[in-house]
């Protein structure tokens, strides 16, 4: 299996068993290896440490990564030993993270389009002292981007379709990461996944 399996995400549970991160697999095999964590295998909820999951047979069509004598399979889920701390994650602030939340849409006249013609726009201008976030940044056409320019809302007489906000903490279990794994279903419920945003 190629290299490109240590970038795969692996899902991170806190002592509680409740999901508090994404990580490489890499990560993953440097926390079990120094004793930080184990693996939770999905089906039986059974848990190995580094040794007894690297002896392991792998069913086929498994992913694994070729180590110097052996194959070890691709941790899917990991539970952390000493970590009983819930940090709520939060989603990256980014260019496409906010696209994602505005679902490509201008959040001035509605219309969806690609990201070639869509831009952000400062709610409150950064001339007036608006800041880039959440909840001043909202996606736009070039069109209407251009029409309120370095205006507020009001003064050029549009209206917002939904107020911006930060996206549920949910969110970024799915934001960072291009594809959920099977697996992460028994730790994360599917209302969790399909959480919408706020109006």
């Amino acid at each position: 299996m190629e290299s490109t399996c240590l970038t795969d995400p692996t899902l991170v549970l806190n002592k509680n068993w409740l999901p508090i991160q994404v990580c490489s697999v890499r990560r993953a095999f440097t926390m079990l290896f120094k004793g930080l964590a184990r693996v939770v295998e999905p089906q039986g909820y059974s848990l190995y440490d580094f040794d007894s999951w690297s002896d392991l047979a792998i069913p086929r069509g498994e992913s694994f990564v070729q180590g110097v004598s052996r194959r070890i399979r691709i941790p899917e889920v990991i539970v952390l030993h000493g970590c009983d701390r819930f940090n709520r994650p939060r989603v990256a602030f980014t260019r496409r993270n906010l696209f994602r939340r505005d679902r490509n849409c201008c959040q001035y006249c509605g219309k969806k389009c690609s990201t070639e013609v869509l831009s952000i726009d400062h709610v409150i201008p950064r001339c007036a002292g608006g800041e880039g976030s959440w909840t001043n940044c909202v996606v736009a056409c070039l069109a209407c981007n251009a029409r309120k320019g370095g205006r507020l809302v009001r003064e050029a007489g549009m209206q917002l379709l939904r107020e911006p906000v930060e996206p549920p903490a949910q969110s970024a279990f799915t934001l960072h990461v291009n594809r959920r794994k099977a697996s992460w279903e028994h730790f994360v419920s599917e209302a969790y996944w399909n959480t919408e945003l706020k109006p």
